[in-house]
C-alpha cells in the first residue's frame, strides 16, 4: 500500500484528498505547514507527496529544496497559482507534476499513478510498439504500420527516446534541453517545438492533433503510451 503525504494548510482540502487517497486505497498522512511536512517526510518516508505552494511560514518552494535534499520522492504540486512563473520555479526546483486548481479527482489520480510508477525502476526496452508505429531503440528505427520506414534525425531520436523511456511522465522543457543539449535554461524553447513538429509529421496518425507526443503547455512533453 503505498503512503502519500498530503501538505495544504486548507482544512476542507485535507479532508477531501485524505477521503479520496484512503477510498483508493493509500495511507495518508497530512501536513499544514512545510516545517510540519518535512518532519513527516523524514519519519513516514511517504512513497508521493501532495504539495500546495501557498503554505504559511515556510513556502512550497523551500519544501520541495528541502525534499530533494536528500529524497527522490515523486512530488505534484497541486497550486492556485496558474502563472508559468510559478510552475517553472517549482518544476526547476524539483518538482515532477503541476496540477492548477481546482482539478479533478480523476485527473489528480492519473496523475498520481504515473508518478508511482516512475519511482520504480523501469526495465530496459529495446522495442516499443503503438497501433501506429514500432521504434527499436537499440537500432534506432521507426517503421509505422503501413510499413513505410520513419526516417529520425539523429536529434529527434534523442527526443524520442528520453520520452518512451519515460511513458505517460511529464519530462520538463528543461530536462530535455539539458539532457541533450547540455543547454542553460535561456536557450531558446523553439527548438524544441520545430523538432516536435517533426517528429508528429512523421511518427503521429494525425499531426494536427497528437495522440502519442503531447504538449503540456509552458511545462514540458509526455509520451502517452496508452496503457
Amino acid at each position: 500500500m503505498s503512503r502519500v503525504l498530503v501538505v495544504d494548510d486548507e482544512p476542507a482540502i485535507q479532508r477531501a484528498l485524505r477521503a479520496n487517497l484512503q477510498a483508493r486505497g493509500y495511507e495518508a498522512d497530512v501536513a499544514g505547514t512545510g516545517e510540519e511536512a518535512l518532519t513527516l517526510a523524514a519519519g513516514r518516508r511517504p512513497d508521493l507527496v501532495l504539495l500546495d505552494l501557498g503554505l504559511p511560514g515556510m513556502s512550497g518552494i523551500a519544501v520541495i529544496e528541502g525534499l530533494r535534499g536528500w529524497t527522490e520522492v515523486p512530488i505534484i504540486v497541486l497550486s492556485a497559482r496558474g502563472d508559468e512563473a510559478d510552475k517553472v520555479a517549482a518544476l526547476d526546483a524539483g518538482a515532477d507534476d503541476y496540477l492548477t486548481k481546482p482539478f479533478g479527482m480523476d485527473e489528480l489520480f492519473a496523475r498520481v499513478r504515473v508518478a508511482l510508477r516512475r519511482k520504480q525502476p523501469l526495465p530496459e526496452q529495446a522495442v516499443v510498439s503503438t497501433p501506429h508505429f514500432t521504434l527499436d531503440l537499440t537500432d534506432k528505427s521507426a517503421v509505422r504500420t503501413d510499413g513505410l520506414p520513419a526516417k529520425l534525425t539523429p536529434t529527434e531520436w534523442q527526443i524520442v527516446e528520453v520520452l518512451v523511456r519515460h511513458p505517460d511522465q511529464l519530462v520538463t522543457q528543461r530536462q530535455l534541453l539539458q539532457h541533450i543539449w547540455q543547454a542553460p535554461v535561456e536557450i531558446d524553447t523553439n527548438l524544441l517545438r520545430v523538432h516536435l513538429t517533426h517528429i508528429r509529421r512523421k511518427l503521429e496518425p494525425d499531426p494536427s492533433r497528437p495522440r502519442y507526443f503531447v504538449t503540456e503547455p509552458r511545462m514540458g512533453y509526455r509520451f502517452l503510451s496508452g496503457e
